[in-house]
């Protein structure tokens, strides 16, 4: 916030739009994997093996709520980060945190790795993790400068 004039509006910089809009279309696909994955539609899931499909229908409740806090709270930080809200910092932060706690479960308290393990989705799974952390990152340096509030 700029301290010498409290009241002064900051003009939005036209990357928060960019990158919320981005950030919105990229967890609305996280947010539609899971709404697939949880109602199990029959074409969506058909893209699994066996082993994944009861992998995806034997996960812990504790781990589907998890699953559903990372990509809600992701699809919610992006709407609160285009409305230029300061909430949108702890959502994302709840988000990849939630993600996180579900990575660890995947990967390495069950057999995630080894029936999800293909060098794809181990790519798609970091470059998932990286861009929670970015746009977690972004929205807290936009509430710094006082973009957000």
């Amino acid at each position: 916030m700029n301290e010498s004039n409290p009241d002064k509006t900051i003009k939005t910089p036209w990357h928060l739009w960019l990158i919320g809009i981005v950030g919105l279309l990229w967890s609305a696909m996280g947010a539609m994997d899971y709404v697939m994955t949880q109602t199990a539609n029959e074409a969506y899931m058909a893209n699994f093996t066996q082993a994944q499909l009861d992998f995806f229908y034997g996960l812990p409740a504790l781990i589907i709520s998890a699953w559903a806090i990372a990509v809600w709270g992701g699809v919610l930080g992006c709407i609160f980060l285009l409305l230029r809200k300061g909430t949108a910092v702890p959502l994302f932060l709840v988000s990849f945190i939630a993600m996180v706690i579900t990575a660890i479960h995947n990967y390495g308290l069950s057999n995630g790795l080894e029936v999800i393990g293909d060098t794809f989705s181990l790519v798609f799974s970091a470059i998932i993790f990286l861009v929670a952390l970015g746009l977690y990152l972004y929205a807290r340096s936009m509430k710094q400068k006082g973009v957000l509030k």
